[in-house]
């Protein structure tokens, strides 16, 4: 039996983008990116988190970082023309993006929000990241994460 395809999977599926999957126990409650990272055996600067952001303008942002890493407000809010960003409620996630904490994928959102992944993808040839569910994560290419949700690139970490 194969393994259980999530949303993020079946999006990647349809668009023929080459992806591996990882999977990880999560009754201990640890679903931090750093704990995935360490569940998974994979090093920190590889597995990136998705983190939910509010403009001044009111409109959502989405970053991509790494999970070892703070989202920099200040350059976050420059890199999407914004006066300032910052992180919504814990509770506002699932109905602003359709995920849950500790699932929350840049791919498969409700809606299509401008989405920023960190310059630092540019020094790995793999990037890991939820797939859409607690437990599951995939792996692509930087490049084809940033071409297929029309995602900027630029320097937003600490």
């Amino acid at each position: 039996m194969g393994i259980q395809k999530t949303n993020v999977m079946r999006i990647l599926d349809s668009a023929h983008i080459p992806y591996n999957t990882y999977t990880y126990e999560n009754r201990d409650g640890a679903i931090d990116g750093v704990s995935v990272a360490n569940k998974i055996g994979q090093p920190e600067e590889k597995v990136y988190k998705t983190l939910v952001t509010r403009g001044a303008s009111k409109n959502f942002f989405i970053f991509v970082i790494p999970v070892g890493k703070e989202l920099n407000l200040k350059a976050a809010a420059k890199s999407v023309g914004e006066k300032s960003v910052e992180m919504i409620r814990m509770d506002e996630i699932n109905r602003v993006t359709g995920y849950i904490r500790g699932g929350c994928s840049p791919i498969g959102m409700k809606k299509d929000y401008t989405t920023v992944v960190d310059s630092s993808c540019g020094n790995i040839d793999s990037i890991i990241f939820s797939a859409g569910k607690i437990g599951f994560q995939v792996e692509i290419k930087p490049h084809e994460l940033v071409d297929f949700i029309k995602a900027g690139v630029a320097p937003v970490i600490d």
